[in-house]
């Protein structure tokens, strides 16, 4: 049975999702929408998408269409999450699944009531790098007591993944430190009980906070520090540091390191070493077998709780 799947948002991350789903057997992209009709036909010639609109209602009245990934801007992720769920479609948004927590806990309530699949894009929890170290923290063989990160860009102007100018401006806290936030308590198997938050000066133009460190604990006493900025002149990226009781290892996207520096061979981890491709085929796999993705909205929604916490503090 072929996968009919309906993808909004053709920019940067959109893009990213349709080389992903090149290499998923029995899945298609049918239906593609985007705020700039022109540039949207672009990408669906390239990518053989016979459906192109600049109107997402227009996509969910298609019935063929089971399925919808949602690559458009933060601040409209929960709303056309619950549009997806009434129309019956399973879901998957990219993270950060909300960036006000009732709306992100009134998505959640409506995939209870619909039993429709809704997962939200927290790809790190399907790196490579990272599986391999969630694979030895399972096996019992490694246990974390920090976890120190790094999200740095450079983006003192509103610019996308593809220097291309945004329609909407990004968000350290609800969209960057999401992320880390989900992981750190994904990988320590322990809530977070404590979250404290410091942030640099707000933008005159943009609004928002170009710097801030937030320090998490888990409820086993582990920890974590995460400095975020959008000032940082390069390198660019997020890295992990895992510092635990039998080694230490630094995760670079798909890429890991031993604390020596050394490289680490997590090809054989999983299908891809493509993160992007391997939460797809989680969100296609969890469809075709009726069961609850990892990184469902249910699961992820304790990030955004702390994120609320933090946000009421900064304010």
């Amino acid at each position: 049975m072929t996968i009919n799947v309906a993808l909004a948002g053709a920019g940067a991350f959109g893009i990213k999702h349709l080389d992903g789903i090149k290499n998923i057997p029995d899945v298609k992209v049918v239906s593609l929408i985007g705020r700039e009709l022109a540039k949207t036909k672009e990408v669906a010639e390239k990518y053989g998408i016979a459906h192109v609109t600049t109107d997402l209602a227009e996509s969910l009245k298609i019935a063929e269409v089971d399925a919808v990934i949602l690559c458009t801007p933060t601040q409209m992720h929960a709303s056309q999450s619950i549009a997806c769920l009434q129309a019956g479609k399973h879901v998957q948004v990219e993270i950060p699944l909300c960036d006000v927590l009732k709306d992100g806990q009134a998505v959640v309530q409506l995939q209870q009531e619909t039993g429709k699949v809704a997962m939200c894009g927290h790809t790190r929890r399907f790196n490579p790098s990272h599986q391999w170290v969630r694979q030895r923290i399972m096996a019992g063989e490694f246990h974390i007591q920090q976890m120190d990160v790094q999200t740095y860009f450079f983006r003192r102007t509103n610019m996308n993944a593809l220097g291309q100018p945004r329609s909407w401006t990004d968000h350290l806290l609800w969209h960057h430190a999401a992320h880390t936030v989900d992981l750190f308590a994904y990988q320590a198997g322990s809530p977070i009980v404590k979250a404290n938050a410091v942030q640099g000066p707000i933008h005159p133009v943009l609004g928002i906070a170009m710097d801030m460190s937030i320090q998490l604990k888990a409820a086993n006493g582990a920890l974590c520090t995460l400095s975020l900025s959008f000032n940082n002149d390069g390198p660019l990226g997020t890295f992990f540091r895992y510092i635990g009781d039998t080694g230490t290892y630094l995760a670079r996207y798909d890429d890991l390191f031993n604390g020596k520096d050394e490289k680490i061979d997590v090809s054989q981890v999983d299908v891809s070493m493509n993160g992007i491709e391997l939460q797809d085929r989680e969100f296609f796999a969890a469809i075709r077998e009726a069961r609850e993705p990892n990184a469902s909205v249910a699961q992820v929604l304790p990030c955004y709780e702390v994120l609320h916490q933090l946000e009421q503090q900064l304010a």
